[in-house]
């Protein structure tokens, strides 16, 4: 009878798992690392109950995650839902990305369109990424056959601009004047987990869709080097060429064999940032010295951000190609995906930017590539992405439980350090083992 029990145990476990990593159970709480697929209405609340659910399930998530963070090619994908995460943290609010109030007389016809593109693109409900896309196309029309209604549409994209520019900058700051030691420290570990990959491995590739600097500010605090497409010192310049650069050392008494220096980090802002400013002049992009949470009467504010700040939809002007520089970006976030034994792990990301989604599923397309999602929510964008990928290729970690970015570091996520430090410690433990095995006699060989 036990046997039998213990059968139909198992039986009913593999069904749930089959239904899970084919057709989808879903459920609030629900995860796929590898053979392991799990899925829970709700997590326990006891102290004790949840402690024993947490270590259950980390021996399945934490050494999956281990070995996934070594392929060959590592990339990191953080959408707005980290910056949330950790604003969420330090008690702040987070920047929305909910649309402007609109004066002019195309206001109607922007929102409109910008509502059916959205649709469109199975994001819902527009946002103001989808609004200043809209109403930059009506200004570029306007600007050849009515410069008065050019300037009232100007002038609309002009406020929504700075007041979402005012809102990064106000989230940034509320973060900076937090003095949330817990806050800071899960940021740092959080990238830790990421970028403490082996010298001799690709470096991590950080890729992001926000605005704002929290990524940089955590990566100097955690001591990371940045390498990105910017070159300068006093004022860093937007470079086409993408030359592989990166740091190395000369270890004491060895000349002639320089070796890779540990936490550096490749990092791609993919819509752009608050800082960037085009140079009409110049016809370059360069990167503004405001600091992170800088006050909203900062000298290096502009007065017109519709013609000078880099943030996606809104293209260079006067450049011959518009999209300029974002197609270099995603040429690099292409080339840097889509090849074998690479690896991307998004947090955050809604997948309701389809340009970024096409790359992932061309990245899938390498069997030996591997995606991983971490979500704080599935909703009905991430399970229409996961309808179109195979199983055996995605792992995903879902639902407030095993989405928070605190539970994560505390407990999922592989910790710093741990190719070196754990793997000598079981190392020791085995061979201690080994040392003090009984003897038939009694004592120790």
């Amino acid at each position: 009878m036990r046997f039998a029990s213990v059968e139909k145990a198992f039986c009913d476990r593999s069904a749930r798992n089959r239904k899970i990593g084919g057709t989808m159970e879903w459920k609030v709480h629900s995860y796929r690392v590898g053979s392991s697929s799990e899925a829970f209405d709700s997590i326990p609340a006891g102290a004790d109950e949840l402690d024993q659910f947490v270590s259950m399930h980390r021996r399945k998530i934490e050494p999956w995650l281990s070995a996934v963070f070594q392929a060959e090619h590592l990339n990191l994908l953080l959408g707005s839902g980290f910056t949330t995460a950790v604003a969420f943290s330090a008690g702040v609010d987070a920047t929305g990305m909910g649309t402007a109030a609109s004066a002019s007389p195309h206001a109607k016809a922007i929102m409109d369109h910008a509502t059916i593109s959205a649709k469109k693109m199975g994001r819902g409900e527009a946002n103001i990424e989808d609004q200043l896309r809209s109403a930059i196309a009506v200004l570029d029309g306007l600007d050849i056959i009515d410069a008065t209604a050019a300037k009232a549409v100007r002038a609309d994209i002009n406020k929504a601009i700075e007041i979402f520019l005012y809102s990064l900058l106000a989230t940034e700051r509320g973060i900076a004047q937090s003095d949330s030691v817990p806050a800071s420290a899960m940021l740092q570990s959080f990238l830790l987990s990421f970028a403490s990959r082996a010298a001799s491995r690709e470096r991590l590739h950080i890729f992001t869709t926000n605005y704002d600097r929290l990524i940089e500010r955590g990566c100097d605090d955690a001591g990371l080097r940045i390498i990105d497409r910017f070159v300068g010192s006093l004022q860093p310049w937007f470079r086409n060429t993408r030359i592989e650069l990166d740091y190395h050392y000369n270890p004491p008494g060895i000349r002639g064999e320089p070796r890779f220096m540990e936490g550096v980090v490749r990092f791609t802002k993919l819509h752009g940032s608050l800082d960037w400013r085009f140079e009409a002049s110049m016809r370059r992009i360069y990167r503004a010295e405001t600091p992170f949470g800088a006050a909203d009467d900062h000298p290096s504010l502009p007065d017109s951000p519709v013609d000078t700040v880099m943030i996606y939809p809104n293209p260079a002007k006067d450049v011959e190609t518009t999209q300029y520089p974002y197609a270099e970006l995603f040429r690099d976030f292409a080339s840097a995906t889509c090849r074998p034994n690479s690896v991307v792990v998004t947090y955050g990301y809604g997948f309701g930017d389809d340009h970024i989604n096409r790359v992932l599923l061309d990245m899938l397309s390498v069997p030996s590539a591997h995606l991983v999602i971490i979500a704080f929510d599935l909703d009905d964008r991430v399970k229409n992405f996961l309808g179109q990928t195979r199983p055996a290729q995605v792992s995903f970690l879902a639902g407030r439980h095993f989405g928070s970015l605190q539970r994560l570091v505390d407990d999922y996520l592989p910790k710093p350090a741990l190719d070196y430090i754990t793997g000598r410690m079981s190392e020791l433990l085995k061979n201690r083992a080994y040392a003090e095995a009984p003897t038939d006699n009694g004592g120790t060989q």
